[in-house]
């Protein structure tokens, strides 16, 4: 299931209810027209609107639709869609260049883009139950298309999005499930801290540690033979379309394995916690290429391609939208901290210094009289949680006289640096 954030300026909450379609030829041919369609309409928008930008000028929703209505006059193809999902595509141009930028926009490349076009209008979404595991939706243009009732829809539909992932079409109702995030937790008074790491993806400060594979080795040896044969294939060839279609196939196992872990695990963990906090992570830039320019390249570049490779892999970006998700079912708050030094403090007495951290799972506390020794990700996880608002004193004192040093000793001296 995907969960969606409840809208600005709206108190229902918004559910995603994905299903897999039975598609006739016919209308499996349809879909892939109208996703041609959406993505010319995006690339065209979002050119028009670079070349606004370049000239001083701006170019909004309002005026690109105006323009979409004229061209469909000129340009008949265009019927073949529903005009508000044409809409729809422009609006969520819209949305893209506020967010990121007209010239960070992507481009909609028909090599990599999964095709996809949305209904916004739910009040022409008709959706009826055919027996135990089919049933049936009208959608615009589209006519009736089957789908596997894998799930209740439990809601009113909102707006219903049709796409492809790998050689399979799908259909995503957003539907308003009529519950309301509680004033108060269940359990008010628990929190955890969680640390996300690459050996481990997630370790909570109570000592539970969150991980599974999501790669078989036997996938992982078909993926690499896979990606020899395509170094091999020609471009724009029936080989290199089938080998692509086989590698997809393998990824979209693991981005399904991926997704469920995190999903699962986030329930369990605000299930239990009404305070959830995380280190507040820069990931995007953690995972940026260290490859560098032709005139300064860059340094170690194998190894930051494996950190980065490590990091996605974990699905640490993933795991705090299903915490965010599923925090607003029990009434959790999600916080996030400043993430400096929380693998090298410890969590007994306050001490920070690199010599801490033993090796990648061993903690063991250097300061005088301490002696403090656990996982070194759970010692970091409830660094975190105190980090969050948990009481901790602000200086660490150990209460023998004496206060521990806050910041961090330079191992080659053994004194802080200035």
């Amino acid at each position: 299931m995907v969960n969606f954030g409840v809208l600005r300026g709206c108190s229902f909450m918004l559910s995603g209810r994905r299903y897999r379609l039975a598609l006739s030829a016919e209308q499996e041919a349809m879909c892939e027209e109208v996703a041609n369609i959406c993505r010319a309409v995006w690339n065209t928008g979002l050119d028009q609107r670079r070349q606004y930008r370049r000239r001083g000028a701006w170019m909004n929703y309002g005026p690109q639709a105006a323009e979409l209505a004229d061209a469909k006059r000129d340009h008949p193809w265009l019927k073949a869609a529903p005009s508000h999902v044409l809409q729809q595509t422009l609006r969520d141009l819209d949305r893209a260049c506020r967010d990121h930028g007209t010239f960070k926009a992507r481009w909609r490349s028909k090599a990599r883009w999964s095709p996809s076009f949305r209904f916004p209008a739910g009040n022409l979404i008709t959706v009826e139950r055919l027996g135990r595991t089919w049933g049936r939706a009208k959608l615009p243009k589209l006519g009736w298309v089957t789908f596997r009732w894998s799930r209740p829809l439990g809601g009113e539909i909102r707006s219903a999005t049709v796409s492809r992932k790998g050689v399979h079409w799908f259909v995503s109702f957003l539907v308003d499930d009529g519950t309301a995030t509680p004033e108060r937790h269940a359990m008010p008074d628990t929190s955890v801290g969680i640390d996300r790491g690459v050996k481990t993806a997630a370790v909570t400060s109570d000592g539970d540690f969150h991980d599974r594979e999501f790669i078989t080795v036997g996938e992982t040896v078909r993926y690499r033979r896979l990606q020899q044969k395509l170094s091999r294939t020609k471009r724009r060839s029936a080989n290199r379309r089938k080998t692509i279609a086989a590698m997809n196939k393998i990824m979209g196992r693991v981005t399904d394995r991926r997704g469920d872990f995190c999903a699962q695990t986030a329930v369990r963990i605000v299930v239990k916690n009404a305070l959830v906090v995380l280190e507040d992570l820069r990931i995007k830039n953690m995972t940026a290429s260290a490859s560098g320019t032709v005139a300064e390249p860059g340094r170690q570049v194998a190894q930051k391609r494996g950190l980065n490779r490590a990091i996605l892999d974990k699905g640490w970006h993933r795991f705090e939208l299903a915490l965010t998700s599923a925090a607003r079912y029990t009434g959790t708050r999600i916080v996030k901290v400043n993430s400096a030094y929380t693998s090298q403090r410890c969590s007994a007495c306050g001490f920070v210094t690199d010599n801490n951290r033993e090796s990648q799972a061993v903690f063991r506390c250097k300061a005088e009289g301490c002696g403090h020794a656990e996982n070194a990700d759970v010692n970091a996880a409830k660094n975190i949680r105190h980090a969050g608002g948990q009481p901790v004193s602000a200086c660490g004192d150990l209460g023998a006289g004496r206060s521990a040093k806050q910041e961090p000793v330079s191992r080659a001296t053994g004194r802080t640096p200035a």
